[in-house]
């Protein structure tokens, strides 16, 4: 039987990797320190025979060596998110994305195993030249969360090219769907708009709202993940992204509801959108689930949203004073 190692994964994405992993009928190993995963993303998993979990954080080098790490595959999607907090305290962000990952790197550098999967962000990319952005495109981190992820990057295919370790890297774009975070900071617009629907409050549009996003449903990052897993690809690094792009405007139609208008925030693209030939083309992964359908399951699921915190203009406001304050200057 296979085996895999997940870390974050009673997080969003890693949550539902988890669930993936079951049903391709690997014994799976989870670990969360459950600051931003909750276990309840986990219902599906838990009881399964395959399935087993541990608290750990990934900077507790000697919980991590307790485990049983007799692994045939390690997907590493532990790490913080979130632009503002990483402003306010980028030694935190650093001591988990990037120092974290080296631990998990050195957990299996002397062990056999057929493939290390590093969940990336595309935001290393920052204010791009070109669209749809690929690989090569320059690195442009604006905050020490996309710095600290693509740190993280580097050691994982640092530690590929001097110890041989079969790794790669998925750069991910704009993902969303159920289980997305309902708490903790300001951030992702899916879990702010969501949680101002199910109260009846108009939405935040950034700016005009024209600006796009590559939004990817988090079954297709699944499924990206596994289909590098299982390939005889190493070493490499992929963009995963839905293959188009689409406006904040285009989302809140969708969803249906009032706006209302907040500043155009500095360091933020007018648009992410990723070229994904790359990974077309070496692993024969393409998206599956469309924009509008994606949204519609999201709808659906809208109770998930309940306990999200609800915010306002005036609570925006307050929450991003640090990244104007800190991205305003770097940009002027």
């Amino acid at each position: 039987m296979k085996s895999a190692l997940v870390t974050g994964a009673a997080g969003f994405i890693g949550s539902h990797l988890v669930e993936g992993l079951l049903k391709k009928n690997y014994k799976v190993v989870g670990i969360d320190n459950l600051v931003n995963g909750q276990l309840k993303n986990l219902q599906n998993s838990i009881n399964n025979d395959n399935f087993s979990f541990y608290e750990i954080d990934i900077r507790d080098k000697q919980s991590l060596n307790n485990l049983d790490n007799s692994f045939s595959h390690v997907f590493h999607l532990a790490g913080m998110a979130d632009i503002v907090p990483s402003i306010e305290n980028p030694e935190e962000y650093y001591e988990v994305n990037v120092s974290g990952t080296y631990n998990i790197l050195e957990l299996v550098r002397k062990k056999s195993i057929k493939k290390f999967l590093y969940a990336a962000s595309s935001s290393c990319y920052g204010i791009p030249d070109n669209y749809p952005t690929n690989e090569f495109a320059e690195i442009r981190p604006q905050y020490p969360y996309a710095l600290t992820k693509f740190l993280g990057e580097q050691l994982v295919m640092h530690w590929a090219d001097c110890y041989k370790l079969p790794n790669i890297s998925l750069r991910l774009f704009n993902v969303y769907g159920p289980k997305s975070r309902t708490t903790g900071t300001y951030g992702a617009v899916f879990g702010v708009f969501l949680a101002q629907k199910l109260k009846k409050q108009p939405f935040t549009i950034v700016g005009d709202g024209e600006q796009t996003r590559d939004f990817t449903f988090v079954t297709d990052v699944v499924n990206a993940f596994i289909a590098a897993a299982e390939s005889g690809i190493k070493n490499e690094i992929f963009n995963v992204g839905s293959g188009s792009h689409y406006s904040i405007n285009s989302l809140v139609d969708l969803l249906a509801g009032e706006k209302t208008y907040i500043p155009k925030r500095p360091g933020e693209p007018d648009c992410t959108f990723a070229d994904i030939k790359k990974i077309n083309s070496l692993l024969g992964w393409y998206p599956t689930v469309n924009f509008e359908d994606g949204v519609k399951e999201m709808i659906k699921n809208i109770e998930m949203w309940d306990d999200a915190p609800l915010w306002d203009k005036d609570k925006i406001e307050k929450a991003t004073e640090s990244w104007f304050e800190y991205l305003g200057e770097q940009n002027d």
